[in-house]
């Protein structure tokens, strides 16, 4: 067996298989016989005792089917999809008879929180295969068409990506893609448009992918939850795992996908244990895979617009109308990206405009002239990946010194890298192109016109709390703790009890990360208010007195 396919299905030692077969049903198969198909959600995992099955992509309407992969005896058929609630994208056949042992996401849960080897072995095995899937037919399972320019289009390639989800792009500016679309009747006005397992979705939207794909929340299935975290950033993700890890059945929702802004941090290299930096899409996907380890429910896009008390805990609605239900609720939305008040920055948002430095955006302006705006470490990083993609660029900087905000390892980098040349006190003040951006006039210490294909912006955010009716500062930061000014109102009187760590202004809501008032806005510190935010959850659940 081959080291590639031992890690996709790692031999198992009698006394593993033993264990592993104490949790399924057994079945006797005939050939033919179909175990799970494609579109099922909530699928088992099938364990082989005797007999073959294979794993195939179903046929599209200009597509035959394709085997993907062969499983005998003592061997596993399943995938990340078994943990997520993601439908399946493949169906499995038997194609030699026999007898296999059907193991339900419940009886799964189980055996992951019982037996470390296994869960080790099994997350493993997993994880490879939806990496080889990424890269193998069943990547025609969802396809994306729409332009590189596209902020609707790039917001559904950030979201397959970041949810690491098998598909692929075809970049409807190539006239060669833009072809081969038109033979399929997408038009145009469809873009950006999905294809999912042969459907064609018109102007798709990050949502309709999660529902047809089985990510969204469906309040149908649930009865509801110990802990919600709003918010899938480093914060979030910690607190669901902890919360999750000490058995609290935890749903985790994010607005847009896991990771927050650090999935678009190309290189951390201060955060502890990673002496050699590892990248923010790195390590969210190493978080989602431990939050699904512990049974975490991850839900994404899925955008709370309201909270409200109710004598359970609380509810929260989604965007979509959905309602999510929770004992107590851990606020991780962190901020939302500021722009610069010029003309036609809308428009260049579509063609030439970024917020982030992730591989998605380094494709687009790869040896390019660029411009990098803001002071702090999320524009110094962007600046030494930018001239590490052979790109020119000009990092523009409000204050007078770049060490004001900046991490002085940064600084250091930047200062002997040749292909960045800094502006202290300088603006942009003008955006100038045609369908794109093309330059950008700067004024102060450096002033004039520049061109670039790219303007990088990193001037700060405001906190995602609009939709929460609790106590804010100024800028719109959530209060918590001992900063909570109502401490003493009929609220609190009704608990018996002043605020907790990381409690906001309604009891049972907790808030941690950037959104918080005070925090150090670092990855790090992000994921230590997380998991302290939730022994805090266990101390308000414990006084509250709601049974599970």
């Amino acid at each position: 067996m081959g080291t590639a396919f031992a890690t996709i299905s790692p031999p198992l030692a009698d006394l593993q298989w033993a264990r592993l077969l104490r949790y399924g049903e057994p079945k006797s198969t005939v050939a033919g016989e179909t175990l799970f198909s494609a579109g099922t959600r909530w699928y088992d995992l099938i364990l082989i005792e005797e007999g073959e099955v294979t794993v195939v992509r179903e046929p599209f309407k200009s597509l035959p089917e394709a085997v993907v992969i062969s499983f005998g005896p003592r061997q596993f058929v399943g995938e990340l999809g078994l943990l997520n609630g993601q439908k399946s994208f493949l169906s499995a056949r038997v194609t030699a008879p026999g007898r296999v042992r059907r193991v339900s996401h419940e009886s799964l849960q189980r055996l992951m929180s019982e037996d470390d080897e296994l869960c080790d072995l099994l997350l493993h095995a997993f994880w490879s295969r939806r990496e080889m899937l990424r890269n193998g037919p069943a990547k025609l399972t969802l396809k994306i068409v729409g332009s590189s320019r596209s902020p609707e289009t790039m917001a559904l390639r950030r979201f397959a990506e970041r949810m690491e989800l098998a598909h692929e792009w075809a970049d409807s500016d190539d006239p060669e893609s833009a072809a081969k679309a038109e033979a399929h009747g997408i038009t145009v006005a469809d873009l950006p448009a999905a294809i999912v397992q042969g459907e064609k979705v018109p102007r798709a939207k990050p949502g309709a992918i999660a529902e047809l794909l089985g990510l969204a929340y469906s309040a149908e299935e649930e009865s509801g939850f110990d802990l919600a975290v709003v918010g899938a950033g480093p914060a979030g993700l910690a607190a669901a795992i902890y919360g999750a890890s000490e058995g609290l059945r935890t749903v985790l929702l994010d607005a847009v996908a896991p990771g927050g802004q650090s999935a678009a941090t190309l290189r951390i290299e201060n955060y502890l244990g990673f002496p050699f930096g590892v990248s923010g899409g790195e390590l969210t996907s190493q978080a989602c895979l431990q939050a699904l380890k512990f049974g975490v429910r991850i839900n994404s896009p899925c955008e709370a617009v309201s909270l409200v008390q109710t004598p359970a805990g609380h509810e929260i609605t989604l965007a979509d109308g959905a309602v999510v239900r929770a004992r107590s609720v851990v606020v991780t939305t962190g901020v939302t990206y500021r722009s610069l008040g010029l003309d036609r920055w809308h428009e260049f948002e579509r063609g030439g405009i970024h917020y982030a430095a992730s591989a998605i955006e380094l494709r687009q302006v790869v040896g390019a002239d660029v411009v990098v705006v803001g002071g702090a470490n999320s524009a110094g990083q962007a600046s030494l990946a930018l001239a590490a993609n052979g790109c020119r660029v000009r990092l523009v900087v409000r204050a007078e010194d770049l060490g004001a905000q900046m991490s002085s390892y940064l600084v250091d980098r930047i200062v002997d890298n040749p292909r960045i040349d800094v502006h202290t006190g300088t603006r942009v003040v003008g955006l100038e192109g045609g369908d794109s951006l093309e330059a950008v006039a700067l004024d102060g210490a450096f002033a004039g016109t520049v061109g670039c294909r790219g303007l990088f912006c990193f001037i700060g955010a405001r906190p995602a709390t609009e939709w929460l009716d609790a106590e804010r500062d100024d800028d719109g930061f959530l209060r918590t703790g001992v900063e909570v000014v109502d401490s003493a109102s009929s609220a609190w009187q009704a608990v018996g009890r002043m605020p907790l760590p990381y409690e906001t202004s309604i009891p049972g809501v907790f808030a941690a990360g950037d959104v918080r008032r005070g925090s150090m806005k670092r990855v790090a510190a992000a994921v230590g208010e997380g998991s302290s935010a939730v022994a805090s959850v266990h101390r308000a659940l414990a006084a509250l007195r709601v049974p599970a």
